[in-house]
């Protein structure tokens, strides 16, 4: 059986329907009600679960005007400092407690990305059901180790990351504990581009560590992440914002509600239709094997009358012999007289 890991009760993996996670990320544009209105949207549009940031700015840096500290390269964030660019997308950690409630009343799964020792001590205090390692936490072993100590299932994203630091990351979280691991295939460019997504990788990933693989997508629009589903991904992570005209770091490649549940509706449809492998005549199928080819007298031929290929042919409806027996019936005689119309049959050659 396919590997599978289970999160909240729910078991994840390709003999499993997709787990649908909608990141908030940034796009609360530190407004809890905005937040609230993200929660539920996320909900209405088909997500299992709603994921979080947890971390503080000083977690992530140090405040610095340093050039090495200035973010450049053609990103969405070009000019801003790390500690700035972090600042506005923090999320206090008060409003995590009330969201995780809130996310609880509804039936939407809630966990967070954690940055620090500090981070994951929090979420622990929240019992969350899963740790999420982001795509830059991916070579920070001492945390990775802190997150397995925990026993929770860990998700790892892998963007930017060669396959001997995946086999690295994966490694310590076994030795630490960890039983349960999914990783997600990941571009972490923001937006990333299709071209770049490589989503045949996916299989890889499985095959090579033995592990659920899903994407965490930061494409625009849903084509790679349905696209995702049909090379065996297990989960799908998204961007989600209320509108793209709310301002914020995330908000030019995140998904709104009606595009969100376009891919959810997409990606249900694309696992049911990857089914299994299999030859032959399905259910839904039955009644159109009639308008298969076989063969029909086609024209009155009397007894005794030599069948040619005047007047029995291969033709629409599926009711007399194969195709296949042509030749076995050319040049043979008739044993009685057939009325035009008439399927072939074994009882109708002398």
């Amino acid at each position: 059986m396919p590997p599978f890991v289970t999160i909240n009760g729910r078991n994840i993996g390709q003999e499993y329907p997709v787990y649908i996670v909608a990141e908030m990320s940034a796009n609360h544009g530190q407004n809890f009600e905005r937040a609230v209105d993200i929660l539920r949207a996320a909900k209405e549009s088909g997500a299992d679960a709603i994921k979080l940031q947890t971390f503080t700015p000083d977690a992530h840096t140090i405040k610095s005007d340093r050039d090495c500290f200035r973010v450049g390269g053609g990103t969405l964030w070009d000019g801003r400092t790390l500690y700035d660019l972090y600042a506005e997308a923090y999320m206090p950690w008060d409003w995590q407690t009330k969201l995780q409630s809130i996310a609880n009343e509804i039936g939407l799964d809630f966990f967070s990305a954690a940055v620090d020792v500090t981070s994951i001590d929090f979420l622990e205090t929240l019992n969350v059901p899963v740790h999420k390692i982001t795509s830059f936490e991916l070579v920070d072993l001492a945390l990775i180790k802190k997150m397995a100590y925990t026993g929770k299932p860990l998700v790892i994203s892998t963007g930017m990351a060669t396959l001997a630091e995946i086999e690295e990351a994966v490694i310590t979280a076994q030795v630490a504990g960890a039983k349960q691991i999914v990783l997600l295939k990941c571009n972490s460019s923001y937006p990333a581009p299709p071209v770049e997504m490589n989503l045949r990788t996916i299989p890889h990933l499985s095959e090579t560590f033995g592990l659920p693989v899903g994407l965490s997508d930061h494409t625009v629009g849903i084509a790679t992440s349905v696209a995702a589903v049909a090379m065996g991904a297990c989960i799908i992570e998204k961007h989600f914002t209320i509108s793209r005209s709310l301002p914020g770091p995330d908000s030019a490649f995140s998904m709104e509600p009606a595009e969100f549940k376009a891919m959810v509706d997409a990606i249900r449809i694309t696992e049911k239709a990857m089914g299994q492998v299999t030859y032959g005549l399905t259910v839904s199928e039955t009644a159109s094997r009639v308008f298969r080819r076989s063969l029909f007298v086609t024209c009155d031929v009397n007894e005794g009358e030599i069948f040619t290929k005047f007047n029995v042919r291969s033709i629409r409806p599926g009711y007399g012999l194969l195709p296949r027996y042509l030749e076995h019936v050319l040049g043979r005689r008739a044993a009685r007289n057939i009325e035009k119309g008439t399927a072939m049959s074994w009882d109708l050659i002398a």
